[in-house]
């Protein structure tokens, strides 16, 4: 019985040596006629049951010894330029490494641009290897540019394609990227699993620009959705998920799913929509400075440093700006009329919550007023109005990316955008149970409750709540005039969270002195600033606004740094 599974054990290693390398081989039978000879010594009887456990085992181990040296020997095969007598030779293996030396006049095309009119048009594609798999003389390649994704087909021919070629294709890694030319074709059946679903490329040439290395997670597991698939649902099975910090230690790969693609797609169009309103109506845009001699909000959230500290006569405390108001009041004064800057904000904030950054994009404005701070807020009305139509009409494709992974519920707003009266928001809490202090700032659970009665009562999740207490704003915010309990200032929400906050700011400077005295501030901490209103300053409100904040909650997503490129919080640093 040992000699019979020893010889069984000898052709399964026989059948696998074509597969091997001939060292590899060699040492994995010399292993098995050991064992033979070992057991041949031990018994020239019956084998007891743990004796064939063993023996069992051993085989086993014998058969993935000789499977990972024949993987070794493929690997060693690795195809990446055509041998000399293919046919096709001149269409397929990697390019050298591009550095400017040529100009060729080749025009690359865009895999969103095509569809079924495009049948029989010959195009160049510069893109990246998503997934590809063979099938005897065939492959079957799918082709990626940002959102967009394209079947491609090779089917050996022996005039465009060879079998050298199929298997040069079908081995490149994932991720790589590609030069792909070939002719567009419709199908009989549409393509499902890509976004040009109407056409593939009948691939005639191939060559592979840069490989990828192994990637530190699967594309595949960080396009799924964080929430229980139907699939998964049905079958039972729990599919692997892509937790939040390995995706931003590897953000470089996890920005390339469609979901993110899209995302920061949506974030330029938001940026671009709020320049397009405010420069449409006569805001200039500005560049204030992010390197400040003192805190520009006050209190400890400042990040602080040495300036020029290598030059000991130069070297002087500075700190990195909390927000550009000082300066936007400044430009104001200096009749500039209507301002608005686009930049980075900085908070030293010890704060892990789900809408907090320590460094974020600014979208900050201010404004001449003639009357009434309403004036602000008409312009605010319009601007948002305008952004949410344009990202709905410009990002549909967009949308659905960000949809498919992270399902939400399109935004619901009003035109006009609805103006709530502070007191009338605490009312509605009171009336639905909650103990809120009338003079008293909301919490973050007051405002989400808000927030959900507000959407029950006026239908909308975008609206303004106006004329604060005094008690919960700021010391340059203007008093209101019937009520010196009350301010002339504002918070607007998304879907019950706070994305701007703003006011009619102070600009008589003895009014702005009393309100810091009364506020416990020292005055002469702060005696530039009030300075600044000394020479004639017209009235005038702002509010700045947060980049990531608004394109989170527009799109109902869970947490900021899915919205923030390169996330930085009191842990992250990097990348």
């Amino acid at each position: 019985q040992t000699r019979s599974a020893f010889r069984r054990c000898d052709r399964v290693a026989r059948t696998r040596r074509h597969v091997m390398d001939e060292e590899a081989a060699a040492k994995a039978m010399e292993d098995l006629h050991v064992q033979e000879e070992k057991q041949d010594n031990a018994s020239d009887g019956q084998m007891s049951k743990s004796a064939m456990k063993k023996l069992a085992a051993k085989e086993a181990k014998a058969q993935k010894k000789a499977e990972r040296a024949g993987k070794r020997g493929q690997q060693a095969q690795l195809i990446t330029q055509p041998p000399e007598d293919d046919p096709v030779k001149e269409r397929y293996g990697d390019t050298g490494l591009i550095q400017s030396q040529t100009v060729s006049g080749r025009t690359w095309d865009r895999i969103e641009t095509l569809d079924a009119k495009s049948d029989g048009k010959e195009v160049m594609l510069r893109c990246r290897l998503q997934t590809s798999r063979g099938k005897g003389k065939s492959a079957f390649l799918v082709l990626r540019q940002g959102c967009s994704t394209v079947q491609a087909v090779l089917f050996v021919d022996d005039v465009n394609v060879s079998k050298t070629m199929v298997k040069y294709a079908t081995q490149i890694p994932k991720e790589s990227v590609l030069d792909v030319g070939g002719v567009v074709s419709v199908p009989e059946a549409a393509i499902q699993s890509c976004s040009q679903s109407e056409v593939e490329i009948a691939v005639n040439s191939i060559r592979c620009v840069s490989r990828a290395d192994p990637l530190p997670f699967e594309l595949s597991d960080a396009v799924r959705p964080e929430s229980v698939t139907e699939e998964e649902a049905e079958t039972g099975t729990q599919f692997a998920r892509v937790n939040q910090d390995t995706r931003l230690d590897n953000r470089f790969i996890d920005l390339r799913t469609p979901a993110n693609q899209a995302i920061f797609r949506i974030q330029s169009g938001v940026c671009a929509l709020f320049r397009e309103s405010l420069m449409s109506q006569n805001f200039v845009e500005i560049h204030t400075p992010k390197l400040i001699g003192g805190a520009s909000e006050g209190g400890a959230s400042v990040f602080k440093l040495e300036y020029m500290s290598d030059y000991p006569s130069l070297k002087q405390s500075a700190c990195l700006a909390q927000s550009p108001q000082l300066y936007k009041q400044m430009a104001i004064c200096a009749d500039l009329e209507k301002v608005f800057e686009i930049g980075p904000v900085f908070r030293a904030e010890n704060s892990f919550t789900h809408r907090h950054l320590c460094e974020f994009t600014g979208l900050d404005m201010e404004m001449q007023i003639n009357e009434h701070y309403f004036e602000v807020l008409d312009v605010l009305d319009n601007l948002f109005v305008t952004m949410f139509d344009g990202l709905n009409e410009r990002f549909a494709p967009e949308l659905k990316a960000v949809q498919h992974q992270y399902p939400f519920e399109p935004l619901e707003y009003l035109r006009p955008s609805l103006r709530l009266p502070f007191e009338e928001g605490i009312k509605m809490l009171q009336d639905a149970g909650f103990d809120v202090d009338p003079l008293g700032d909301l919490s973050t659970e007051t405002e989400r409750e808000l927030g959900r009665l507000v959407k029950e009562k006026y239908k909308t999740d975008f609206y303004m709540l106006h004329r604060y207490p005094l008690a919960a704003r700021p010391f340059y915010t203007m008093p209101t005039a019937d009520d010196p309990r009350y301010t002339c200032s504002f918070d607007i929400f998304i879907r019950g969270e706070e994305i701007i906050s703003g006011a009619q700011r102070i600009h008589d400077p003895e009014l702005l002195a009393e309100r810091a005295e009364a506020c416990g501030i020292d005055v002469a901490t702060i005696a530039s600033y009030i300075d600044s209103f000394r020479y004639g300053a017209p009235p005038h409100g702002g509010c700045g606004v947060g980049l990531e904040r608004v394109v989170m909650l527009f799109l109902g997503l869970n947490n900021i740094r899915k919205t923030s490129m390169f996330p930085r919080d009191p842990k992250r640093l990097a990348p």
